[in-house]
């Protein structure tokens, strides 16, 4: 086992960080999360300041976690207001993982009109049929498939994959992808609106899956993915016209264009934190 000691004015919150949504291949047992990143089949605990892991490094740990950016000078320039300096509080220690971009962009291609354990289910079918075994401490583990393994699967086994009218968006990704396979890096040049319409070119990715793919996997701290949560603590707490409407594709760009502006070039955290600190009278029924 390997250990990372925190340092004190940098805080980390391992619980709230892998339970807020952002990734799909993390589950808790027994006090440890497990999970596949990159390949690399994964376990990690945290005791107060101590981080022990298997399955990887002390340098991936910090890559994947962002453990050297500084969270406190992120949270200050976004906190503006009681209601997101109470979620800061709250939820200070959660962090925005590094995500692969392959597997960010199918995952939320798969998260489109669903929920989480679904999404999950789904990521983990297409990893245990179409991705390698993954050597770690935890059992028999898969990595998420490479773009050449699904582009060459028949649509009817990826369709039992649970994927519903997706199937033929996460095909056509794969072998768009196998074709191109600097297009991460393409996207990542390109400034934030750029890539925001080269990623909305593949079919199934709209506005709220291009978002958070540029959030979680290229670093596009400003992105502000706007879901059925996002907009009523939106509405409640700084568009108040907007409230008991359905989100139509002008709120979408109205509420993401006001956050950018609002909290800055870290609007994506602020987004995780309201997220994160969402209480059961907040949350739609």
């Amino acid at each position: 086992m390997t250990t990372i000691t925190l340092p004190p004015d940098q805080p980390f919150d391992l619980d709230r960080t892998l339970a807020c949504g952002q990734a799909f291949r993390w589950e808790k047992a027994d006090g440890w999360w497990q999970g596949v990143v990159d390949g690399r089949a994964v376990r990690i605990r945290q005791d107060a300041d101590r981080l022990t892991f298997l399955g990887a490094d002390a340098a991936f740990v910090r890559d994947y976690f962002r453990l050297d950016q500084d969270l406190p000078a992120v949270l200050s320039s976004i906190d503006r207001d009681p209601a997101i300096g109470a979620a800061i509080r709250e939820c200070r220690g959660l962090r925005l993982v590094r995500q692969q971009p392959w597997e960010c962009l199918v995952s939320y291609i798969c998260a489109t009109n669903t929920n989480i354990p679904a999404v999950k289910r789904r990521v983990a079918l297409m990893a245990e049929r179409y991705g390698r075994p993954a050597d770690g401490a935890a059992g028999t583990a898969y990595a998420f498939p490479e773009p050449e393994a699904l582009a060459a699967a028949s649509p009817a086994n990826l369709w039992d994959c649970r994927l519903g009218y997706r199937t033929e968006y996460v095909h056509e990704a794969a072998a768009v992808v196998a074709e191109h396979p600097d297009w991460a890096e393409r996207i990542a040049a390109l400034p934030f609106e750029d890539a925001r319409q080269a990623l909305m070119r593949f079919k199934g990715v709209g506005p709220k899956a291009a978002d958070c793919v540029l959030l979680f996997a290229f670093g596009f701290f400003e992105a502000f993915p706007v879901d059925v949560w996002i907009r009523r603590i939106v509405a409640e707490t700084y568009l108040p016209d907007i409230a008991g409407k359905s989100c139509t594709p002008a709120d979408y760009e109205r509420i993401r264009r006001f956050a950018r502006d609002y909290f800055g070039e870290y609007a994506g955290y602020a987004q995780e934190y309201l997220y994160c600190a969402r209480g059961p009278a907040r949350r739609p029924q």
